[in-house]
């Protein structure tokens, strides 16, 4: 008979504090000790608990360490489960943690079936998020750069006389800037520098990202959802590479739930009380959405860039993507009309545009 033992493990970037329970509910958990966080000492200690009738199921928390504990313990061939930290069940009088208690906990609510697994990426799949934070992490070095860029100028009573910033006008006007003081004169050319690097950085990971679609098995689904107004290159594959496999959603409420989309509820016996958006799952994912949404503020038109985005995709995402905008774009006005704040009205179009995110991937097919 094949017994049954549950591993918790709490990951460090040193250490790995490891503990076992058994089978049975009432079963002890016992703390087995702390190993070393590498290759080696993961597979001693698989290689010291796998015996003939025993049968082993790990977990950790997902955090910084990343997902090679999980790869190398699939390959051993013991199942493991990468938890959501933020769905781990919390005793709120419990005051005293360490990574004996950390695991401990963990193998005793991974036998009772408490905990919460994330969805795991392939290598490719986490090399091409790894592309799209870095790109989007150097867009924001590139925006902080801009904003450094124009407090100085302010702080020196230097205003663009035009009505948008970073066109060429603004080029030229910030060309024809000079300040008496050479340390001043530094600052503004350091300042200038710095956003030429950035700005050369977005390039060189856009081109990255253009380049590695074509290799990439999920590049299907990124072209499709540039279906939708406004979702390009950058939204849709952002979209693809932090939700991963939406097949794994079977209805689009749980896609929205899972995005952080629907209403939070604090109901009690007949009192019923909803309030802000959860705000709950994958926070850039989500952003994403909102972004693509203030889009559906205009009518619904198919613009000649939009239809050169699409014009090999098959007529039923085609048609989808025409339905998502008629639907969005009318909703749109009418909360707006009800005297619906600007927010909230965005945040559903966002929330019904995940929706049809959901119901481009279950038309999408790959090769």
């Amino acid at each position: 008979m094949t017994q049954m033992k549950f591993i918790g493990l709490d990951v460090h970037k040193e250490t790995v504090a490891v503990a076992i329970a058994d089978a049975t509910r009432n079963g002890e958990v016992l703390f087995y000790g702390t190993i070393p966080n590498t290759a080696e000492s993961i597979r001693r200690l698989f290689d010291r608990l796998h015996l003939a009738e025993v049968e082993l199921h790990f977990c950790y928390e997902a955090g910084g360490c990343g997902y090679g504990i999980y790869r190398q313990l699939r390959q051993l061939g013991a199942p493991c489960d990468v938890i959501a930290p933020s769905m781990m069940p919390k005793k709120p009088g419990d005051r005293i943690k360490n990574d004996r208690r950390d695991a401990v906990t963990l193998a005793r609510l991974l036998r009772a079936g408490e905990l919460t697994a994330i969805w795991v990426p392939d290598e490719s799949h986490e090399a091409m998020r790894d592309v799209v934070r870095a790109r989007r992490q150097a867009k924001g070095d590139l925006v902080a750069a801009r904003q450094m860029l124009l407090g100085f100028l302010l702080r020196h009573g230097r205003k663009f006389p035009g009505k948008t910033n970073w066109t060429r006008s603004h080029w030229r006007w910030l060309g024809e800037q000079a300040f008496g003081s050479p340390q001043q004169q530094f600052v503004f050319g350091e300042g200038i520098r710095c956003i030429e690097e950035a700005q050369a950085r977005c390039d060189r990971l856009d081109q990255m990202l253009r380049e590695a679609m074509t290799g990439w098995s999920m590049a299907p689904l990124v072209k499709s959802l540039q279906a939708l107004r406004g979702v390009g290159l950058v939204i849709a594959a952002t979209l693809v590479t932090e939700i991963g496999d939406l097949t794994r959603f079977q209805t689009p409420k749980h896609l929205m739930g899972w995005l952080g989309l629907v209403p939070s509820e604090a109901s009690s016996g007949s009192r019923t009380r909803r309030g802000a958006i959860t705000k709950t799952g994958n926070a850039e994912a989500r952003a994403m959405l909102v972004e693509a949404a203030w889009s559906y503020r205009l009518p619904a038109r198919e613009e000649h860039r939009y239809r050169m985005r699409v014009e090999d995709l098959p007529e039923e995402i085609k048609a989808i993507g025409w339905k998502a905008q008629a639907r969005l774009c009318q909703r749109d006005r009418r909360l707006s009309a009800a005297g619906k704040p600007q927010p909230k009205i965005i945040t559903a179009i966002a929330r019904e545009l995940a929706g049809f995110v959901w119901d481009v991937s279950r038309h999408t097919h790959f090769a």
